[in-house]
């Protein structure tokens, strides 16, 4: 017996499916060409009384009878994006699940009557994503590229299709973060967002439109008072994103485009690494070369999370006999820097906290984070954004 067919036996009730798929199955090549863009004015969908729909590829367009309420999550972007618009509670999965969860947390600490309970929340990518894991969790929606699936799991496009008609709808795009090559069967009709664009799709979801706008106007006034006080070029920083490995640097740009980067770009900082290419997701580079470059700071990737102490990636680099000349262990402009996986709440805290570090001139000294606490508690009067105005928003209270 197939897994479709012993939970059938148990009973799951398809007819409330909160779904309705695109007229034909997601890997029609016949729709490759023909999907519709973005022409609803107040957003990327459109509603009526029968339902609503959210336009984002590779998809196209997805429709829903109801506001899903069981909602698949694999990277933290899209649960970041569910708690600010007021739907943390449907997440049911969680990549990395208290990595990742611990460090929204860490940011939600500083937002008053805002959480995420992720604790007990499975990882649907440990072991590689299972057909009856999803089968299981009868999700209303899948937020999770089919894409990345095809070039990382051992599935075809009729396994893409027969979750997408039978359980619920893929929604996600996963090859914006760096701009990276799609699978095959979507590379035609791929597209790339940024991450608020791509947040602007998922509120489409879940009907939020009046959250989301609320929430763009605190980033873009956190954006334009950004813009507006960087000094000029020939005095910025230099800079380099990298994660100490065994002997090694990953590296990671600061300016490339893909919302990998919208905590950094913004910024505009010299990057120290520009002149490095890689294939991937990530480069790598050793010592010497790290010194050839020698920034002026180092942004520690992931280094607010729990996988990683700022204080010892410190100690490590000093102990290092060419790890300790570098400018920036000399300089203590070694810092902790947050997750590529962020959504719009993240993000806000994460431009905020890295404008601090590059340029504390302008936007105030960062008071440092200490491992394991949340996120540094900053004086009122030296904020870049609002906490009381996002909180009131999640809760609905604007």
């Amino acid at each position: 017996m197939d897994a479709r067919s012993a939970i059938g036996q148990g009973g799951i009730d398809r007819s409330r499916r909160r779904f309705v798929a695109a007229s034909t199955a997601l890997g029609s090549a016949m729709l490759a060409g023909c999907i519709s863009g973005r022409d609803d004015p107040t957003g990327n969908g459109h509603s009526n009384g029968d339902g609503h729909t959210a336009t984002l590829q590779p998809m196209g367009d997805v429709s829903f009878d109801a506001v899903p309420e069981r909602v698949f999550v694999a990277f933290p972007q899209y649960a970041d994006m569910a708690v600010a618009l007021g739907h943390g509670d449907a997440v049911t999965t969680l990549f990395s699940t208290e990595m990742s969860g611990t460090t929204m947390n860490k940011f939600y600490d500083r937002l008053p009557g805002v959480s995420f309970d992720w604790d007990g929340l499975p990882n649907p990518l440990e072991g590689g994503l299972r057909k009856e894991q999803l089968y299981e969790l009868d999700s209303d929606v899948h937020f999770l590229d089919p894409s990345y699936v095809l070039k990382h799991d051992d599935w075809t496009e009729d396994d893409i299709d027969d979750i997408a008609s039978t359980v619920g709808p893929w929604v996600g795009n996963f090859h914006s973060g760096v701009h990276s090559d799609p699978a095959d069967a979507y590379a035609d009709q791929y597209e790339f967002y940024t991450l608020w664009e791509l947040f602007d799709r998922v509120t489409d979801v879940f009907q939020e439109r009046e959250r989301y706008a609320a929430l763009e106007a605190v980033y873009d006034d956190l954006h334009g008072r950004i813009a507006s006080n960087l000094p000029p070029e020939d005095e910025r920083p230099t800079a380099a994103r990298v994660t100490l490995g065994d002997g090694q640097f990953f590296t990671y740009h600061l300016n490339a485009p893909g919302y990998w980067q919208a905590d950094t770009r913004p910024l505009a900082a010299a990057d120290a690494l520009a002149d490095r290419s890689w294939s991937g997701d990530w480069g790598t580079v050793d010592y010497e070369t790290m010194l050839d470059v020698d920034p002026d700071v180092i942004l520690h990737l992931w280094g607010i999370t729990s996988q990683y102490s700022i204080d010892d990636i410190r100690d490590e680099l000093e102990s290092h006999p060419v790890g300790s000349k570098l400018t920036a262990v000399q300089n203590d402009r070694v810092v902790a820097g947050g997750m590529r996986y962020q959504g719009p709440l993240m993000n806000l805290f994460q431009l905020e906290m890295t404008a601090k570090q590059l340029y504390p001139d302008e936007f105030g000294t960062w008071p440092g984070y200490e491992p394991g606490t949340p996120y540094p508690d900053i004086p009122e009067d030296e904020r870049l954004f609002d906490r009381e105005r996002v909180a009131a928003i999640i809760r609905g209270e604007f």
